[in-house]
């Protein structure tokens, strides 16, 4: 017999669940959740419809079989498609390096500006050589600095920012432990995620919330922000990878197939090949079910030492809150309100489920207003200039 507490679980579930579909397009997390819609509504009086010949009958049922025959057909190569996608997919997520280097391409200066970042010998001039070498992110911060909200005060005294070395003095230690890991992270999101279009915005915007809310939490609490900020972030870095990968696997084998079908002259499976575009689905099982345990190999390939990720994280997946660290449950509690913030956008939340998620997880009402008044949207600078 299923528990009380079971059964709220499951609701939760089905909540994270559900933000996981909206993260590949609102349409499909209506579609899961069982909205059905009516098209082509006619209003006025009703035309009678002509009845049908017999041999337009029986010509209307083979129309019907032979579609039918087709959808069968092609949900069949489908499924075999995607079960040797599938035997990929897990042959390169046991390969954390393959990971970690060639599908998340990241460098290993990331992971080091973090972690002096996190230390209390932080400084500049320890930043600055291994900034140097990361031409992408010295544009980001040379870009950032030069904003016009951060540019104006020092145009009137003539100075000029236009190396990441002036870029990261002028933002100081404090704003560099916002921004780099906020680029790093959007460095490593896929270039495109086309046929979910929407993806990588939500992705980043998901990232987003979740780590600004996480560093208001930690800081109302007395514990580290920095730890909460860039745990939050990384939390996404399971589903990125996943996606590039999905992706990407999918692209090879599905074009590799489709190939082989031409050239053998295979025409009904060639048809059927090309009627088929990754699967919202599968990728959301994917995330649902390997997310998390992608994103803590790939925190583990990091190799913090000032930054204690690796625990924090095995805190998260935790079930019981009991058995949480502080940080842990802020990570749940930021975590589960950016969520419910996405599907309160879409419409896709009742409040007596946000009532229910906000308990099980125990989200304080007084934190909940906090966050109700902060931009999770923005990073709040403090720049002298």
């Amino acid at each position: 017999m299923v528990t009380k507490t079971e059964q709220i679980r499951q609701r939760v579930d089905a909540l994270e669940q559900r933000f996981n579909d909206l993260l590949l397009g609102h349409s499909f997390a209506q579609q899961q959740i069982g909205f059905i819609k009516t098209f082509d509504i006619q209003y006025g009086k009703p035309l009678k419809q002509r009845t049908l010949l017999e041999v337009e009958q029986a010509a209307h049922s083979q129309r019907q079989k032979q579609s039918s025959e087709k959808l069968q057909f092609n949900a069949k190569v489908s499924t075999k498609l995607h079960a040797i996608i599938e035997n990929a997919i897990n042959e390169q997520l046991h390969n954390a390096d393959n990971l970690y280097s060639e599908v998340l391409g990241i460098q290993d200066a990331v992971p080091t500006i973090l972690d002096i970042l996190g230390a209390k010998a932080a400084s500049v001039g320890r930043l600055e050589p291994l900034v140097n070498d990361l031409s992408w992110l010295g544009r980001e911060l040379v870009t950032l600095v030069n904003l016009p909200q951060y540019r104006q005060e020092r145009a009137n005294r003539g100075v000029k920012i236009d190396t990441p070395a002036l870029a990261i003095r002028y933002l100081g230690l404090d704003n560099l432990r916002l921004t780099i890991p906020t680029y790093a992270m959007r460095h490593w999101l896929p270039h495109s995620t086309e046929p979910f279009s929407l993806l990588k915005r939500k992705l980043r915007e998901s990232a987003m919330s979740r780590a600004i809310a996480a560093y208001e939490l930690a800081q109302l609490q007395g514990l580290n922000p920095y730890s909460a900020y860039i745990a939050a972030l990384f939390l996404d870095l399971g589903r990125v990878a996943l996606t590039r990968l999905y992706l990407r696997l999918f692209q090879q084998i599905w074009q590799r197939k489709v190939t082989l079908a031409r050239d053998e002259g295979n025409k009904r499976l060639h048809d059927a090949l090309i009627a088929i575009e990754p699967d919202p689905l599968y990728l959301r099982n994917l995330f649902v079910e390997r997310s998390l345990e992608i994103t803590r190999s790939l925190v583990e390939k990091m190799g913090f030492r000032y930054i204690g990720l690796n625990a924090l994280l095995d805190d998260f997946a935790l079930v019981e809150a009991s058995e949480q660290s502080g940080l842990a449950q802020v990570l749940v509690h930021a975590s589960c309100y950016s969520q419910y913030l996405m599907l309160h956008e879409h419409q896709l939340i009742e409040d007596d489920e946000r009532t229910l998620w906000f308990n099980y997880v125990g989200l304080q009402s007084d934190h909940v207003q906090h966050l109700e008044k902060t931009n999770l949207h923005n990073l709040a600078l403090q720049i002298d200039g």
